[in-house]
């Protein structure tokens, strides 16, 4: 595991991983924006109530540093794949992206959620995906993968970046989101006791990992970081309902 801190000089700020071939990649931190409290201060989500004005300087500050606007997803917890080859004048309805377009960033906006990263040891495609339970459940990793394949048939060994979400320490769910996991594949020790009875300590990374080596992926990271402990960082919406969001941008250099 292996985390590299991004800065602009505007003050926006976030962690990345391992350097990789022809791919640029980071998750903001929530410092360095204009947004007031509960939102402070990087908030990057239009959809939490936060003054739409302050969310757009925001986002400008974020753009300051990329090689283009990011695109930016209306998240439904699904798993549509958007396939990013033209400019858009609204946010599209889908819960990940690809692209072949160097300079086209990829954007993925979470408060708990896992944002995952995806792309061939080349560098030659890219995605970024939502992977929520109900979307790890539902295959929106695999879905993604899929997309970038039929971009890239002669693509050869995948990697992965399991971006800050919620920890297995702190991510408790009921029976029912355990047996349907298990009822897919046996995960049984991505789950342990929680604190009350019927419940579970999920752990969300590990089954996002299980999924993606189970894909194909043959190189998987994890940032160790829990958004619901780390509230100097990021927005949690587990540990307040009314926050932000932070984003994971990606682009191919």
């Amino acid at each position: 595991m292996t985390t590299r801190v991004w800065q602009w000089d505007n003050g926006v700020c976030g962690v990345s991983g391992e350097p990789w071939t022809g791919v640029r990649y980071f998750c903001t931190w929530r410092a360095g924006g204009v947004s007031a409290a509960p939102w402070d201060s990087l908030n990057l989500g239009l959809h939490v109530d936060d003054d739409p004005e302050a969310v757009a300087r925001n986002r400008a500050r974020l753009s300051a540093g990329l090689p283009a606007e990011p695109l930016w997803l209306d998240q439904v917890h699904g798993t549509a794949v958007y396939e990013a080859a033209l400019p858009v004048a609204a946010a599209p309805c889908a819960d990940a992206a690809v692209t072949t377009q160097r300079g086209r960033p990829l954007a993925i906006m979470t408060a708990d959620c896992l944002p995952v990263i995806l792309a061939d040891d080349a560098g030659t495609v890219l995605g970024a995906a939502h992977a929520g339970w109900r979307g790890l459940l539902a295959g929106v990793l695999e879905n993604t993968l899929r997309a970038m394949r039929r971009q890239t048939p002669h693509a050869r060994g995948w990697r992965a970046w399991i971006g800050p979400g919620i920890g297995p320490t702190a991510f408790e769910v009921g029976d029912e989101v355990r047996a349907a996991f298990v009822r897919q594949a046996p995960l049984a020790d991505c789950f342990v006791p929680g604190t009350r009875p019927g419940h579970w300590l999920a752990d969300l990374p590990g089954l996002a990992a299980w999924r993606l080596a189970r894909a194909g992926v043959g190189r998987v990271e994890a940032s160790g970081e829990c958004t619901y402990t780390r509230a100097d960082r990021y927005f949690s919406y587990r540990r307040q309902v009314r926050t932000g969001r932070q984003a994971s941008v990606a682009w191919l250099v």
